[in-house]
């Protein structure tokens, strides 16, 4: 540690913790919102790392607790203008602690708990106060009946979300809190800018800039070595005409 450093009292850990959330049960949840950066990318689009929290696989309380009875743990939780070390520092969301409940859940289905996302835990959401709950079915709706489902809160109880039908390998709907269209496009779960209608940015996209980068830097490097080649040509041909004409002068 450095002189620099010093540890805040406040960095410290909280005496009540939330226990830690059971591993998934549904690999095809963590490729869709983890391995394929769904989660990082949407993270930085919606901006204000400091004050926004874009984090999944942790228990939400209404207060502290070490119990995990009654606990709900979303695939996906968003909350903005909260201080994200507290959550950090429980293990987990307590509304008490962050002065409100997330704004944004989003549960994956599994074929063990894809009948509670839809009855137990859209009911527990709605009383947790949390302004939309969104529900994605990788397997098209075997699982959540539908494909693609949201819930927006008002005056306590959730009203449906218009989700749009594009074709039988699409289905999108608009979210106000998140300011995104979430689709579900061929089994995979996509996030798009509503104001372009492009797709956030993504892994693919990442490495494309570098490699269009580093064939720039590559073509540049080309043209100076050219440029060099076509320098050092001229200066050898000066050379040989000075030479030339001094033999003439001679």
């Amino acid at each position: 540690m450095t002189a620099n450093h010093k540890v805040k009292i406040s960095d410290a850990p909280f005496d009540i913790q939330l226990p830690d959330p059971p591993p998934p049960e549904d690999m095809h949840n963590q490729l869709q919102l983890t391995e394929n950066g769904n989660v990082h990318f949407l993270a930085q689009y919606l901006g204000n790392r400091d004050t926004t929290l874009v984090t999944g696989e942790a228990y939400i309380s209404p207060a502290p607790t070490s119990s995990q009875e009654g606990l709900f743990a979303p695939d996906l939780l968003v909350a903005f203008n909260v201080d994200r070390l507290t959550g950090i520092r429980r293990n987990g969301y307590v509304i008490s602690d962050l002065g409100k409940p997330p704004d944004f859940v989003l549960e994956g289905a599994s074929r063990t708990t894809g009948r509670r996302d839809v009855t137990v835990k859209r009911d527990g959401y709605a009383a947790l106060g949390i302004p939309e709950y969104w529900r994605f079915d990788v397997s098209g709706g075997a699982f959540h009946g539908v494909p693609l489902a949201g819930d927006r809160l008002v005056n306590g109880v959730y009203e449906t979300i218009t989700i749009d039908k594009i074709d039988d390998q699409t289905y999108e709907g608009y979210s106000p809190i998140l300011n995104v269209i979430l689709r579900w496009e061929q089994k995979n779960l996509g996030w798009y800018d509503p104001a372009t209608g492009r797709h956030i940015t993504t892994f693919e996209d990442e490495r494309n800039r570098a490699d269009a980068a580093e064939q720039q830097q590559e073509a540049e490097r080309q043209a100076r070595i050219q440029s060099q080649q076509q320098l050092d040509a001229a200066l050898a041909r000066i050379r040989d005409l000075e030479e030339e004409l001094r033999r003439r002068e001679e």
